[in-house]
């Protein structure tokens, strides 16, 4: 099992490259990086809820994550998530592309289909059909990646034929990793995903993981290509353990918006566990 760590990145946390060179250093595969455009004010969505500074300042994960690319040499880079239905399609098939091939093919597009219906619908996408909207957008997406010249013609996303450079290093294509709960995430994974990302906080993993196998497999997809990383995984050893013995194949840890001298004790004590789970 890999690990991971996810994070907003603010102009007050620790740098994206400090992070990436201090993840690479501690034995992680992977750093993950959140996405808000903006958070409406006020709004009605968990209106009650106060989400943390962090979500009105977090920083654009592409940028963020090419700055890591720039500072690492094996670290992944992940968006965790990406809000694709607040993006344009076309655009945002070029960002995956431009930041696997500055990073040499070490992208993880992780993506989501978001829960702030005043945010999404700032974007003029309407909420009630943004899953529909994300599965189109990423076969369109897909098709850009692949073929020299792609249409797409779905009910919401839809292009005739054009041209677009570059295409990813990773063929044929990042793997696409559907982030959230079980079961609806998961089978958005298992219908057009190279992975499935939930939340350990979300159900039990001892009964959705092998939910998610039988779910794949009833749909003629093989379990080992959708491999399951847990996010929000707790600082606990015994917790780890068993994550892996599930066959999660990486826990990831959610880091808060701190500095450098703040994070790296955790990563520290994290870097313990890994040794200890393997051997």
């Amino acid at each position: 099992m890999e690990f991971g760590a996810s994070i907003f990145f603010t102009d007050y946390s620790i740098t994206p490259a400090e992070l990436g060179q201090a993840l690479e250093e501690r034995g992680f595969d992977s750093v993950w990086a959140a996405e808000h455009s903006h958070i409406p004010v006020p709004r009605k969505t968990r209106a009650d809820q106060d989400l943390g500074k962090r979500y009105y300042d977090v920083m654009d994960p592409f940028v963020t994550l090419t700055a890591v690319a720039c500072a690492t040499k094996r670290l992944k880079l992940a968006t965790g998530i990406c809000l694709v239905i607040q993006r344009d399609t076309i655009q945002t098939a070029k960002l995956v592309a431009s930041i696997d091939q500055v990073s040499g093919g070490r992208f993880l597009f992780g993506i989501g289909g978001g829960w702030n219906q005043e945010e999404i619908e700032n974007h003029g996408t309407a909420f009630s059909s943004r899953m529909q909207k994300m599965r189109e957008q990423i076969e369109a997406m897909k098709a850009i990646w692949t073929q020299e010249t792609p249409e797409y013609h779905g009910e919401i996303v839809k292009f005739d034929t054009i041209q677009t450079w570059p295409k990813p290093v990773q063929k044929p294509h990042p793997p696409v990793i559907l982030g959230g709960a079980f079961p609806w995430a998961a089978r958005r994974a298992v219908r057009y995903g190279d992975g499935w990302y939930p939340n350990a906080a979300s159900g039990k993993p001892e009964e959705y993981m092998p939910a998610f196998r039988k779910m794949a497999q009833e749909a003629g997809r093989d379990p080992a290509s959708l491999p399951v990383t847990i996010g929000g995984s707790p600082d606990d050893p015994d917790a780890l353990k068993r994550f892996r013995d599930l066959g999660a194949a990486r826990a990831v840890v959610t880091l808060m918006s701190e500095t450098r001298d703040q994070l790296l004790p955790v990563l520290d004590r994290w870097a313990g566990h890994i040794r200890q789970l393997r051997g």
